[in-house]
């Protein structure tokens, strides 16, 4: 991340009202720097001040960071809150092409990692 509190605020932001909270602070291994972690739900992510560089999409790293959430109406309150707090939006609600009922929002964080929130009523991994 290039700055961590900016994406610490961001994530809490638009996440928060899903569950997302702070979980942790640790210094990393190298102990120059902490890592924060914040869960949300049963899954957890670390953000790390990144060394330099920036993140750019369809570069190297990875496509994008999917969040099942319980229904549509809470995919379409994120997309409310990324328009109320101004994030760059990629696509907005919308049904997948491929998949019935898949219902499903892209945005960029601070630093241009592409997330997804998605309800899936059919999500054979929710069955798991």
């Amino acid at each position: 991340m290039t700055d961590v509190e900016r994406s610490r605020a961001f994530y809490l932001d638009v996440l928060g009202p899903l569950g997302a909270v702070e979980f942790k602070r640790y210094p990393t291994y190298r102990g120059s720097e902490e890592v924060v972690y914040l869960n949300l739900g049963p899954h957890g992510f670390g953000l790390r001040p990144a060394d330099g560089g920036e993140h750019r999409y369809y570069d190297v790293g990875i496509e994008h960071i999917a969040i099942s959430v319980e229904s549509r109406e809470d995919v379409d309150a994120t997309y409310e809150r990324c328009k109320e707090l101004g994030v760059k939006v990629h696509f907005p609600p919308e049904e997948d092409r491929d998949e019935p009922g898949y219902w499903a929002l892209f945005f960029f964080d601070p630093d241009g990692f592409r997330i997804e929130v998605f309800h899936w009523p059919g999500d054979p991994l929710a069955a798991s």
